[in-house]
């Protein structure tokens, strides 16, 4: 990590002294209405030709529609300007390289960027709407999927591929189509201070880091109808490695930090610290690996978790493995502090996570491996979840005797989600086919009592529960933790 901070100091100071050029001088328009794209990217290609520099939009609201960043590029964004992205469908490519739609790209390039106080606005209800229309007249060809266009066939606002040296800083990105920022096996990437407001339209995540390496974002605003800061493995020969998210807030209609689905490579030597997390659908921490690659050695530092349907989700699948092997293994998780609500947490946003996987009573944080791919080495420190309770064995129920325990199916092939398996026999955390577990000054609460045990393990070797508390209203005696074929577990009060 000191290596990437000293290669993004240096990356930033051989900016400074870029030279500026002003849009005004290509004769590009801020007007709302002039389609800029040749002037844009004929502005970009000469200061490219010239040795770079900053290409500055002043205030105003800029129509386009794909534009490709060059090298030592960077555009830089005043307050009060706007890029729009076009509402004609016809006025994006769909890059045969990468195979998909974008508003701005970078492919191959080197020391460019986005800068300023500016904002960047696919304006992607009214782009899908319009693409949708065209499919349905027969000039787009689309399967129609969920009864929307592919996401490869909206435009995003931002996919990077195979670039280095990029510094994404202070703009606002919001309204795609599609994704919002991609970054495919990109290095050296610093994503600073900026806002996200992506909620326009569906899978519209909020970060998309895949199989990149050396990589900071930090002081950055989330607010997704997907994935709010997500980190992919497309390639089953790369790894997504070398990543520092700090001082980071995200509400997602999913999930708010995840790792995978698609996870073919993996992901290694990750921090992640100071992150707030609210209103989120799915799990505030979702860690898969589930297409044959690795999540190994990741800390996270400090959580606060408001109003999320799940605290930790942590899974090993077997979907697309192709006879690779899954492994999850060397994972700290601590000084968290998370409410988990009774009500659907994203009730009201324009796109709400679907109701599915029901019936369920509220689901517990979760730990669950395959019989033969084992999570390893996992510690949660300094950890306090509040959950609301109440779990009803007559809307569902999961009882702890050994036919109802293996009776959970293993879904290993399955998308993997919290609530996957529907009813889970604890209230507070499920483990299931792990090996040397650790909890360390962990408390869970419940607001009403629940018929379930606040924590069931199953097949767990290797496993110690040091000063874990519970305070479940009327709990009376019940004992709180369950042990299912698991071995060498030690409960040190």
């Amino acid at each position: 990590m000191k290596k990437l901070l000293c290669l993004l100091v240096c990356f930033c100071s051989l900016q400074v002294f870029a030279k500026d050029y002003a849009v005004r001088d290509f004769g590009i328009e801020g007007d709302g209405n002039t389609l800029n794209t040749k002037s844009i990217q004929a502005a970009i290609d000469y200061v490219n030709a010239k040795g770079g520099g900053r290409l500055v939009f002043g205030p105003g609201n800029y129509v386009t529609g794909t534009i490709y960043i060059k090298s030592n590029v960077t555009l830089h964004l005043e307050r009060g300007a706007s890029i729009l992205g076009s509402l004609n469908p016809f006025d994006y490519d769909k890059d045969p390289y990468i195979n998909w739609k974008s508003l701005i790209y970078a492919i191959k390039q080197e020391n460019i960027g986005i800068t300023g106080q500016g904002t960047i606005n696919g304006r992607g209800f009214e782009n899908a709407m319009n693409t949708l229309n065209m499919v349905h007249r027969g000039l787009i060809e689309d399967e129609l999927k969920y009864d929307r266009v592919r996401e490869w066939n909206r435009p995003e606002n931002i996919y990077f591929r195979e670039c280095k040296n990029i510094k994404i800083i202070g703009i606002t990105l919001k309204d795609p189509a599609s994704w919002n920022q991609t970054y495919d096996q990109c290095v050296n990437i610093l994503v600073d201070s900026i806002t996200v407001d992506s909620k326009s339209y569906w899978n519209n995540d909020g970060i998309d880091i895949v199989d990149c390496k050396d990589v900071i974002i930090r002081n950055s605003h989330f607010d997704a109808a997907d994935d709010a800061i997500c980190f992919k493995s497309h390639d089953a020969n790369a790894i997504c490695e070398n990543v520092l998210v700090e001082n980071c807030t995200a509400r997602s209609s999913a999930s708010a930090l995840k790792f995978g689905t698609v996870s073919r490579g993996g992901f290694r030597n990750f921090v992640v610290r100071n992150l707030t997390v609210y209103d989120t659908y799915r799990s505030a921490i979702t860690f898969a690996a589930v297409d044959g690659g690795i999540v190994e050695n990741i800390l996270v530092d400090g959580v606060r978790s408001i109003n999320t349907g799940n605290v930790i989700f942590l899974r090993i699948g077997n979907r697309w493995s192709k006879g690779k092997e899954p492994v999850m293994k060397d994972i700290t998780i601590k000084n968290v502090y998370a409410e988990v609500p009774m009500e659907k947490p994203d009730k009201g946003y324009n796109y709400e996570g679907p109701i599915e996987d029901l019936p369920r009573n509220i689901s517990p944080a979760s730990i669950i491996g395959l019989p033969n791919y084992k999570i390893e080495n996992v510690t949660l420190e300094n950890i306090e979840i509040v959950y609301p309770g109440a779990g009803n064995p007559y809307y569902a129920k999961r009882g702890l005797s050994a036919a109802e325990l293996d009776g959970i199916p293993e879904m290993e092939a399955a998308y993997p989600e919290f609530s996957q398996f529907k009813e889970l026999p604890s209230w507070a955390f499920y483990i299931r086919h792990a090996n040397n577990i650790t909890f360390k000054n962990v408390k869970f609460k419940a607001l009403a009592p629940d018929y379930r045990p606040a924590i069931v393990t199953d097949d767990l070797n290797k496993g110690k529960f040091e000063n874990v508390t519970f305070d479940e209203v009327k709990a009376g005696n019940k004992e709180q933790i369950f042990l299912h074929k698991s071995n060498a577990v030690d409960i040190v009060k």
